[in-house]
């Protein structure tokens, strides 16, 4: 039995995520804000062959992660894989998006990030195994127009990961980043919502389903990176080698203001 905590796990990636491992029977301790969403989703989780623990929490409270944590292995003795997943972002410029917008998205992206990691590490290190995935994405590789102040706490989760990664090499503890594209939940609905003013982009978009598919296999085989919409390793290659080539594939496929 694998016992997988998840933040954000309400809707959208982390909902997918739940319900992807649940059919493989784990056993899932499911944190987010919403009561509501959460009762919903661990009913779903019991349906679909899993055993749910819904905890209502916020990821900027790092008490509110210990006593997450502490009440997953309480429950169950163990803790094999903390799924960092909680997040929203923000359109604009960075002259349109208010320093206190900036601040509270990097409070849930980037310290809900830290928090969460920060109050596994003690049961894995004790258990001398364990799993941080951190859903980051692929603007945390490389930045696009109209969404700089979210791809900042997404490089700041990136640098976290992978200085935790090096780290914890050898011992039992693994770390995974994962890269996502422009995904279809509610995340957007809620980015105009923050926002004020929607952006269109003429790229590519993925599943939540995808994305749920890419980290139940990295679960079952631990890598540092993954990216489930393949082609897009290739801008985060093309931004190291030719980053002025990036810069005009993103003005030409990132997002755009609807006016």
């Amino acid at each position: 039995m694998r016992v997988v905590a998840i933040t954000g796990a309400s809707a959208g990636i982390g909902r997918a995520i739940a319900m992807r491992l649940a059919r493989d029977g784990a056993s899932l301790a499911i944190c987010a804000r919403r009561a509501d969403r959460l009762d919903t989703v661990a009913k779903e989780i019991t349906q679909a062959g899993g055993t749910s623990l819904p905890f209502v929490a916020d990821v900027v409270q790092d008490g509110e992660m210990r006593a997450f944590v502490d009440r997953a292995v309480s429950r169950w003795g163990q803790l094999d894989v903390m799924i960092c997943n909680a997040g929203y972002g923000v359109y604009g410029t960075i002259d349109q998006v208010t320093p206190e917008k900036m601040k509270a998205m990097m409070e849930v992206n980037y310290l809900g990030t830290f928090n969460a990691a920060r109050a596994a590490l003690p049961i894995f290190r004790r258990q001398t195994r364990g799993h941080i995935v951190v859903i980051s994405s692929i603007v945390g590789q490389r930045g696009v127009p109209y969404v700089g102040g979210y791809a900042a706490t997404k490089f700041a989760q990136v640098g976290l990961a992978e200085s935790l990664r090096a780290e914890l090499v050898g011992s039992g503890i693994h770390v995974t980043v994962v890269y996502p594209i422009s995904t279809a939940t509610e995340f957007h609905e809620v980015m105009v919502r923050e926002s004020g003013f929607a952006t269109r982009a003429a790229g590519p978009r993925q599943s939540a389903d995808r994305v749920a598919e890419a980290v139940a296999r990295a679960i079952e085989r631990p890598v540092p990176e993954v990216y489930p919409f393949r082609l897009s390793k290739g801008l985060a290659v093309i931004n190291a080698i030719a980053p002025g080539l990036a810069d005009r594939i993103v003005k030409r496929w990132g997002r755009t203001p609807i006016t």
